[in-house]
Formats: structure tokens, sequence, C-alpha cells
């Protein structure tokens, strides 16, 4: 069974196509990076994997069911690009709460928000308010409640997001150990060289379409960089954050 895919899936906003026969699947205990330019249909296609929003045709699977389904949703692990925390709570009553929700209980709990702030390394601000963090370590604590009860799947929207060099870093070895313990990672980023380091294979959407998908040693050619694959395939005129 696919962690998720996609089957000739569209999506229209009235006569706009903003995804148009999109399919592609990506495999347990793997991690595939959903890349496209500005308005490509990376956000449309998180919504349907979220269950926010519909297809118009086509089947949409998370974990081998409807992401409608409450018991198909269970084990997701989500960031999303756009990180509202509760910003009067401290870290550990936020963690706490999303560890409740994902359904775990009394000492398991404490032990898993004790645990994923240790390998996110905010285990000395849990008792800071979330509203008094800085950007990086907010996404920390994304990353956090989007690890905590050890994930079979998680969709990362652009998780570099306000993380310095060694919070990538850091960010790759959380994926890494994420993939080691079976979890299946979607990364959507425009950070590629970010990409190229997390992921084994990718996904290219342009207005609304896959223009190319496999492995990155697949879509790279000999002396390119994803980067340089990506510009070619989608045109330069694309809007891309150059990765460090």
């Amino acid at each position: 069974m696919h962690a998720l895919e996609f089957a000739a899936v569209s999506k229209y906003f009235g006569e706009r196509a903003a995804l148009s026969r999109v399919s592609f699947s990506l495999a347990p205990g793997r991690a595939l990076g959903l890349l496209g330019p500005n308005g490509a249909g990376k956000t449309t296609a998180l919504r349907l994997l979220l269950g926010h929003s519909e297809a118009s045709e086509g089947t949409v699977w998370l974990q081998g069911g409807n992401p409608f389904d409450p018991e198909s949703r269970r084990g997701v692990g989500y960031l999303p690009e756009r990180l509202t925390l509760p910003g009067h709570r401290t870290v550990a009553s936020f963690l706490t709460l999303h560890g409740s929700l994902v359904g775990l209980r009394a000492g398991e709990l404490a032990r898993q928000v004790e645990a994923v702030a240790e390998q996110t390394g905010i285990a000395s601000r849990l008792g800071d308010l979330v509203g008094t963090l800085s950007k990086g370590l907010t996404q920390r604590v994304g990353f956090a409640q989007a690890l905590i009860g050890g994930p079979r799947l998680l969709l990362l929207d652009e998780p570099s997001s306000g993380l310095d060099p060694i919070g990538m870093r850091e960010a790759r070895e959380w994926i890494g150990q994420a993939k080691r313990a079976g979890c299946s990672v979607l990364v959507s980023s425009h950070l590629l060289s970010e990409v190229e380091r997390m992921c084994d294979s990718v996904v290219i959407l342009n207005e609304g379409s896959v223009v190319a998908s496999g492995a990155i040693g697949e879509i790279v050619r000999a002396g390119e960089e994803l980067e340089d694959a990506f510009v070619r395939l989608v045109g330069s005129q694309s809007e891309i954050q150059h990765g460090a």
C-alpha cells in the first residue's frame, strides 16, 4: 500500500484547472519532493491530501483510504508553511495538547513530549510561552508537533522556513530518523538544494500538470543540480528561492 497516491487527479476552481490529471505516489519509508513554481498546484495537492478540499476528477488516497476519513488521517504529521501557534500556551502545554489529539495517553504522552523536545532542540524551552519564541524556534516547535506520536506519514510544507544552516542540517536528520523508523515523507519546498538532500524522488508540477517525476538521479542530467533540472523543465521565468 502506498503512503499516498494521486490517480489522474484534477481540481477545478470555476473554469481554471489548479491540477490537471496529476498522478504520483509515495512508497512507505521514502521521501518525495513536491516541487513547482508559485501557482503550480502544490498547495492544492496538499489541501486534497489533508481533506481540506475534494478532487473534481480522479482519486486521492491517503494511507490507502479517503483523506476525509479520520482513520486515514491517523498517524499523519503535518507541518504547514504558515505556522500559527497559540502564543498564550507554553511549549510543553502546546505539545501536550497536540499529543493528546493524536491519541497519546498519560505517561506515554509526557514521555513523547520530552522525546520530541529533545530531538528538535527545544527541551530547554518547554516552559516558554510560544508567543515569545523566535521564528526559528517556532519552526522547531512545529516540527516537534508533527513528529509527536511517531507518525507513519509526514507532510512538510516549506520545512526549512526560518531555520538557520544548523537548523536545516538538523531538520534533515529528523527526516532521516523518521524514514529509518518506516515513516514516509512528502516535502513541498522551493529550497531545491534542501530537497535534493532530503528526498529520494521528486514530482515537478507546472501550471497544474506533472512535467517530471521519478528518482532525482533520473531527472538530473550529468553536471546538473536539481535546481538546474527544475529551470530546464519549467522555464527560467519561474520563481525560485535558491538554496544555500
